[in-house]
């Protein structure tokens, strides 16, 4: 390489160092990193130092908890949007909306703990779990995740993205170390579950201390009925996103053989790598575009860096697919899901079509576009159908589901192309009641 090609590569690399959007989204990238391998680390210290039998009961109360988490995933995204209003207005609104909000939230919160404590011998009766105390863990960790993304989805709406990674990996590296000293402890499945309480229990506190500077001033109060609208539509934009990537697993498992089912979930596994690793793409172009589109900035090219950010992220997973696919199949399931192996590509462009369809969701979601809802349905029926009328084979149901994922991919990308020459700031405005 030459002198001057050299001084342009150095150049443009400085480019991108100074390039807002690309840092903000290296920071939740390297937090969502470690989130994420924490998570696998978790459930490998648990499967190991349990045994796959009392491994099991960890197992399904943690795919409980996943469940219970799906409404603070909506609070999180209400929330960013609101304050990144706040924010682009200049309003010192933030304090109230953080006190306001908990103190609504704790409602839902004790009802829940209530009914958990009421009904933990028949829970655990059903999930075939030995005791009461994990389930009431369970009750009181879902309580606290409904609280905790409070404070992430403010961090999120005012672009704290440094102090939001923070919270996000810190759970699940407390969470791994605090498991590991527990069920060395003896303490099985409670220790297990405490370990998540214990992640949660930091991070909330955490999130409080990342927003200090907002307890000084009062601020005006905030509507939080002027939230009702919106929560419709990010629920159903999160909902939906949610069914096309676990919908095509139930129906495979119930359409396929059962050697072929168990294929088909560990090749859906592999393409959600891909989802969860551009996830944090979304995460950032979320409240850029409610600042955007609320400054009378055009929000176009956010949605195009995002979605070049994303792509590039998602070309250097479907390399190693392309490349390594055995090596792939083998690290994560085993000699055992060979047949899958052919299929490792195709699921990655799987996983990268869902992320690009995730990302546009989250942009529509962002200047309360609802026209995405029909279409966003529309693929869901449209998955659905296909498996039930091609099941043939695993490689059918991957097919039907690329199918899906990339029309929705069209249908979206027309209705983008559609919407952004009208966007304006009344666009993310919410109307205000007359009373709060």
């Amino acid at each position: 390489m030459n002198t001057g090609a050299r001084l342009g590569l150095r150049e443009r690399l400085a480019q991108l160092q100074r390039n807002r959007l690309v840092r903000q989204n290296l920071i939740l990238f390297v937090g969502g990193l470690v989130a994420g391998v924490g998570g696998f680390v978790y459930h490998a210290i648990a499967g190991r130092v349990l045994g796959p039998e009392i491994y099991g009961e960890v197992a399904t109360l943690i795919a409980v908890y996943a469940v219970g988490t799906g409404p603070a995933l909506i609070l999180i995204v209400v929330l960013a949007r609101y304050t990144a209003m706040l924010n682009a207005r200049g309003d010192p609104g933030v304090r109230s909306l953080l006190v306001r909000t908990v103190r609504l939230i704790a409602i839902p919160c004790l009802v829940l703990i209530l009914l958990t404590t009421l009904f933990a011998r028949p829970i655990a009766l059903f999930e075939h779990v030995g005791s009461t105390i994990p389930v009431l863990i369970l009750g009181f960790s879902i309580a606290l995740i409904w609280q905790v993304a409070i404070p992430r989805g403010i961090l999120q709406g005012l672009q704290r993205f440094t102090s939001l990674s923070l919270n996000l990996s810190l759970e699940l590296v407390i969470r791994t170390s605090v498991v590991f000293a527990l069920l060395k402890a003896g303490y099985a499945v409670s220790g297990a579950m405490a370990a998540v309480f214990a992640g949660l229990f930091v991070v909330f506190f955490l999130g409080l201390w990342s927003l200090r500077d907002h307890f000084r001033s009062l601020g005006r109060r905030v509507y939080l009925r002027s939230m009702a609208g919106f929560s419709r539509t990010a629920a159903a934009g999160l909902i939906g996103v949610q069914i096309l990537y676990h919908q095509d697993v139930i129906l495979g498992e119930h359409f396929l053989s059962h050697h072929d089912g168990g294929i088909y979930g560990g090749l859906n596994k592999i393409g959600t790598i891909l989802f969860f690793l551009t996830l944090s793409v979304s995460q950032v172009l979320f409240p850029r575009v409610v600042e955007a589109v609320a400054k009378e900035e055009h929000p176009g090219r956010i949605l195009l860096s995002s979605a070049g950010i994303l792509t590039a992220l998602g070309a250097g997973a479907l390399l190693v697919f392309a490349l390594f696919p055995g090596l792939v199949v083998g690290i994560l399931f085993g000699a055992s899901f060979n047949d899958a192996i052919p299929l490792v590509f195709p699921v990655g462009v799987i996983g990268l079509a869902l992320s690009l369809d995730n990302l546009l969701v989250q942009f529509f979601m962002a200047v309360h576009d609802r026209v995405f809802v029909p279409i966003l349905a529309l693929a869901v029926v449209a998955e659905g159908v296909l498996i039930f009328l091609f099941h043939a084979h695993v490689g059918e149901v991957v097919l039907d589901v690329l199918v899906s994922l990339l029309g929705l991919l069209v249908l979206l990308s027309i209705r983008c192309y559609l919407l952004l020459p009208t966007l304006r700031a009344e666009s993310v405005a919410e109307p205000q009641p007359a009373v709060p």
